[in-house]
């Protein structure tokens, strides 16, 4: 009798492991399983596709057409100016937008607030860093990647460019001058700049690097200007922090005894400076949105669905995580030896072999001289957030220049 009573209890024991099992697996299917069928996705761009920033926002929503079909209506409006980012946001709204999503940090403030207003909707907000400060709001998200790897990268190309420069005897050690074309003197403009000298330098150590600010994201000639002035003022390599063509322009067409290589940002350059263009990095977003629009057909929080770093409502990822891509080099210019150096640095880079901010240099704090930041104590970038957070002005290598003639337009 007993062995009978085991053996019920066994078999009932079995059944309800099983049982849980199935659960189990249920659970995990229904969790990755789409519980919508459709949603509607709205972008506000403060540009169009004739910039190469607003370009890559647009591949993104275009990459939802190929991932998800007709699982997503997306719909677009240019150009919106940030004070009246409210004014579209209400017509997205009433065209029955699940999730919106804005690629401009100018617009931030109104976002959030609009947000606060609709908490049914989910709004995502590039290069935001206002989602965990203030009033909190659940629907409310910022994400950005981890430029300043990518500049790293395009600096150390730029470094032995210059120390192959030096040593066929085209320039001398201490002509090793760098310009870069910067937008405004904002934390995420000073880490990338800083970041893509710190990647020139570890190539070419008597590199110094002279900033100019145009003073906008996307004035092609106030950019090609600067870029003039740098090349006249005896600059042989030109870098960028700023929306147009015109540095890469600049030096295609430069009058000089030597090329005047470039470095670009958001796209590639080698169809306007075929000769002098070495490489390109750009943000991808497509893989944060992509994610964020899984997270939404499947009912999920946003933040548990992208894969990168999560900091409360904010994420980023660089390298490792597909969000920040380096363009392929220029094989007319670049060595072999060039290429795979730098492929096999993204590959270090991606494992966290590389520290960026990192050597014996002061920083002195942008906004006030009396605070600095020693270098031989590494500088974590976006260690607490997606946004960029190094504001320091390397002293002795890093030169800030005013336009010498800014009265042209």
């Amino acid at each position: 009798m007993k062995s009978k009573k085991l053996y019920l209890f066994a078999s009932v024991t079995a059944a309800v492991l099983a049982l849980a099992v199935v659960y189990t697996l249920y659970t995990l299917w229904l969790s990755e399983t789409e519980r919508r069928s459709h949603i509607t996705v709205g972008f506000i761009y403060d540009g169009d596709g004739s910039t190469p920033y607003t370009e890559n926002f647009m591949n993104a929503a275009k990459q939802l057409d190929v991932t998800y079909e007709d699982k997503v209506t997306v719909i677009e409006r240019f150009n919106v100016p940030y004070d009246g980012s409210v004014e579209v946001l209400d017509e997205l709204v009433s065209k029955g937008c699940d999730l919106i999503v804005t690629n401009s940090y100018g617009y931030g403030e109104y976002v959030k607030e609009f947000a606060g207003s609709h908490p049914d909707i989910q709004f995502c907000q590039a290069t935001g860093d206002n989602a965990n400060s203030g009033s909190v709001v659940k629907n409310y998200h910022t994400f950005m990647g981890a430029i300043y790897q990518g500049r790293y990268l395009c600096g150390m190309a730029a470094g032995m460019k210059l120390r192959q420069m030096i040593d066929e005897g085209v320039i001398s050690g201490n002509e090793a001058l760098v310009g870069y074309v910067a937008a405004y003197p904002y934390a995420e403009v000073i880490s990338g700049y800083t970041a893509f000298f710190l990647g020139v330098r570890s190539q070419c150590s008597s590199a110094v690097l002279k900033v100019k600010y145009a003073n906008s994201w996307s004035s092609y000639a106030a950019e090609k200007r600067l870029a003039e002035q740098l090349i006249n003022e005896g600059c042989v390599l030109i870098s960028q922090h700023s929306d147009t063509v015109g540095p890469a322009v600049a030096c295609e067409n430069a009058d000089k005894p030597y090329p005047v290589y470039h470095v670009g940002y958001n796209r590639d350059m080698l169809e306007v400076a075929p000769m002098t263009s070495l490489t390109s990095c750009h943000i991808d977003w497509a893989p944060y949105i992509t994610a964020a629009v899984k997270a939404m057909l499947q009912d999920k929080e946003i933040e548990d669905v992208v894969k990168g770093s999560i900091h409360g409502l904010d994420a980023g990822g660089g390298i490792k995580e597909g969000w920040v891509k380096l363009l392929p080099l220029n094989e007319a210019i670049c060595t072999k030896e060039m290429i795979s150096a730098i492929s096999e640095a993204e590959e270090d880079m991606a494992s966290g072999n590389i520290h960026v901010f990192k050597g014996d240099y002061i920083g002195v704090d942008v906004d006030d001289p009396s605070k600095t930041y020693d270098l031989n104590r590494e500088y974590i970038e976006n260690e607490n957030a997606s946004a960029p957070s190094f504001r320091y002005i390397l002293r002795d290598v890093i030169v800030i220049e005013e336009d010498t003639d800014s009265g042209k337009k």
